[in-house]
């Protein structure tokens, strides 16, 4: 029997007293939430409903930020906030300034369009499976294996929500609104403190590693649970965040201990079940293993998975497949495919040369924008896709849309006015069937490359701009080599520098680095800039997914914390310098513009300018393109190419009139005020305004314990 969940959160029970909903009509929807309790005494009908959290709890490889999913990768209002995407989302636009009734407010907290599928819906399916398999018939080792997994997503969901918010209230078993509740009254459960909630989640973590700790998922229809690995390397990122300067102002040194071991067991426990940094031992020319990693099935990289699928939908259903998307919506728009991603000249101009050393910094390998192809750390390469390197995919038909598997990607421009050549504003043309669909530097990263893989995970088909849609590419929310980012920012936080150091080398060798790995010298001498090395490796290994805004925000990279005192005096940053950004060695990102890097033609060709925008001037002189997997480094006609006949243009990327501009109070938000109006014992964070209290400052204080 199928569970089904009528209006099943504490919140949603509040809007039926509220409205004087009759209690025959509140007795017809608890009958219907908790209908088939028998299901647990079943193991069959007991993991069906488990299946189901995974349903409504796994990442979406696509997703921007919503209250069901976290950022994965794609240009969503978190990413549009880093360095990563430019648009100036919400979030870091001067001229918009988020209350708790703006409707560009994250509803994270609660949606009252969703029953089961809100954060206190998954709650309390979690509360109501845990109680239905303690209580059930099933034996010890079945039930083991079902708890450990409840007890995971509803650490998971609370953690997300802790991570927005700080402190929540905490909902221990499933609510009655009917019976003994003093007219709803109960049903109204105040915030616990965030250090109250950062303990809860890890004691439900900790019982969900020891009920899996004796359970493998031993064959494939079992690939993709969560393991105890997983259970613990969440608790590793949640008491890293807990350390971290957004609720850690004082740098207090017992929550650095707990990161650390928190992150010590989850790389133990994770070795014992088979997980590691893949192709660690075989890097591949230009990072080939590292990149073929994220179109592979049951990688030894994989900790928290969602996997997907590359199945038709069955004649005549509206319901799509479980397909992941990210092919589709990176490739070119002359594959067949969507229309590609943009990246910023920021992150162009961020990752390492070839030696390790930030751009600017390398004796042996000076920087040249013009060329920034040349010399780079290998990710570079299956990060971006810029002119002249092969992109290969699995299909060899003619579609109108070329021979996949001997794609080159030309997305050059040309102009045919000089006015649109020296404006920011302006694109140009593209040549391959481009025109002004192009990007200038694409995004690439978490490509199935047919250079790589023999057997693409997706099925091409000729469908317009979908033909890359159907893919079973898997999406690795957690990865080992976050796990291991995440232990080496707990080791430094506790002064054990050497394991940090260690860990960010290992990171660097399964791309190819060798010895010291181009790591600064003098970072075990200085916590503050080895905390900057971390972070900055964090952006080149784990650039396009979903990592970095929460990164920034727990380091506070917009302002360095500097406003925080204005919010509340006792807020301001006692340790960390008093200014994170001084401490890590990094610039403010407010202030900031981000801008697009095009490749245009250059002005010794005809002024840079065509006769027609159908004209490719350079169609020509193109050199054969760079194959990443088999040459090492462009060829000397590529560079030449470059040299002779492109120009770097720095296109529009945000508005022009306008800076990033983060607000302080974004640092943890504040709860909308339809999550007040449902409960009312709910206070609202200092900084943002209190609806139950006819908009006065709120009083909740997301750093006390």
């Amino acid at each position: 029997m199928k569970k089904i969940y009528g209006l099943s959160t504490a919140f949603l029970m509040a809007i039926l007293v509220l409205t004087g909903c009759s209690d025959q009509f509140l007795e017809d929807k608890r009958n219907f939430s908790n209908a088939g309790d028998e299901i647990f005494d079943n193991y069959v009908t007991a993991e069906a409903l488990i299946n189901d959290l995974y349903l409504l709890s796994l990442p979406a490889s696509t997703s921007g930020i919503t209250y069901q999913y976290p950022s994965a990768g794609t240009s969503d209002a978190y990413s549009q906030a880093t360095e990563e995407y430019a648009g100036l989302s919400f979030i870091v636009d001067d001229g918009v300034v988020l209350t708790t009734s703006s409707t560009q407010m994250l509803s994270l907290f609660y949606n009252e369009r969703k029953t089961s599928n809100n954060p206190y819906g998954r709650i309390r399916t979690c509360n109501d499976a845990i109680r239905g398999i303690e209580q059930g018939a099933l034996n010890n080792e079945e039930k083991a294996k079902l708890l450990g997994q409840v007890y995971f997503f509803r650490a998971w969901t609370y953690y997300r929500l802790v991570k927005e918010f700080g402190g929540v209230p905490i909902v221990t078993e499933v609510q009655n609104a009917i019976i003994g509740d003093d007219g709803g009254i109960s049903l109204f459960v105040p915030r616990s403190t965030t250090k109250q909630c950062i303990d809860y989640i890890c004691d439900d973590l900790d019982k969900a590693a020891n009920y899996l700790s004796s359970v493998n998922w031993g064959n494939d229809s079992d690939y993709g649970r969560v393991t105890a690995g997983t259970a613990l390397a969440l608790q590793g990122r949640a008491r890293l965040l807990y350390a971290s300067p957004v609720f850690n102002r004082a740098d207090n040194a017992d929550r650095w201990t707990l990161a650390y071991q928190s992150n010590k067991a989850a790389i133990e426990r994770l070795k014992t079940e088979g997980r590691k940094l893949a192709y660690l031992d075989d890097p591949g020319e230009n990072a080939s293993g590292w990149a073929k990693m994220f179109a592979e099935y049951n990688s030894p990289e994989a900790v928290f998975v969602t996997l997907y699928n590359n199945v038709a939908k069955p004649t005549g259903t509206t319901n799509p497949a479980w397909w992941n998307g990210w092919e589709n919506s990176i490739r070119p728009a002359n594959t067949g495919a969507n229309t590609g991603k943009n990246t910023t000249s920021t992150m162009i101009d961020l990752f390492p040369m070839v030696d390790g050393k930030k751009p600017g910094q390398s004796v042996d390998y000076p920087y040249d924008p013009d060329l920034f192809m040349l010399n780079r750390d290998p990710r570079f390469y299956r990060t971006f896709g810029f002119p002249g390197v092969r992109w290969a995919y699995a299909y060899t038909g003619s579609n109108g849309y070329g021979n996949g598997t001997n794609y080159e990607l030309w997305n050059y421009s040309w102009y045919i006015s000089q006015e649109s050549k020296e404006s920011p504003s302006d694109g140009g043309y593209a040549g391959d069937k481009l025109g002004t669909d192009y990007k200038g530097v694409y995004v690439r990263k978490r490509t199935d490359d047919a250079d790589l893989n023999s057997t693409a995970l997706y099925v091409y088909e000729v469908d317009g701009t979908k033909c890359f849609q159907r893919s079973a590419a898997p999406y690795m929310e957690i990865r080992y080599a976050e796990v291991l980012l995440n232990f080496a920012e707990a080791a430094c936080g506790v002064g054990q520098y050497s394991e940090a150091l260690e860990a960010l080398r290992d990171i660097r060798r399964r791309v190819g680095y060798t010895g010291n790995c181009g790591l600064e010298d003098g970072l075990a001498g200085d916590r503050g800039k080895l905390f900057g090395a971390i972070l900055y490796e964090r952006q080149i290994e784990l650039a396009y997914e979903g990592k970095r805004f929460d990164d920034m925000r727990r380091w506070m990279l917009w302002d360095g914390g500097v406003g925080q005192s204005a919010i509340k005096s006792t807020w301001a940053l006692t340790g960390f310098g008093g200014n994170t950004c001084n401490y890590l060695g990094l610039t403010p990102f407010n202030g900031t513009n981000r801008k697009i890097v095009e490749l245009r033609v250059s002005d010794d060709i005809n002024n840079g300018l065509s006769s027609s925008k159908d004209v490719d001037p350079l169609l020509a002189d193109r050199p054969k393109a760079w194959n990443l997997k088999t040459e090492a480094s462009p060829s000397a006609e590529l560079v030449k190419f470059y040299t002779e006949k492109l120009k770097r243009k720095e296109r529009k990327g945000d508005d022009l009139d306008k800076v990033i501009s983060f607000k302080p109070k974004y640092y943890i938000g504040g709860l909308k005020e339809n999550a007040q109006r449902t409960n009312p014992k709910l206070e609202q964070n200092i900084g943002w305004e209190d609806y139950m209290n006819g908009n006065a400052p709120g009083t909740f204080d997301p750093l006390a314990e």
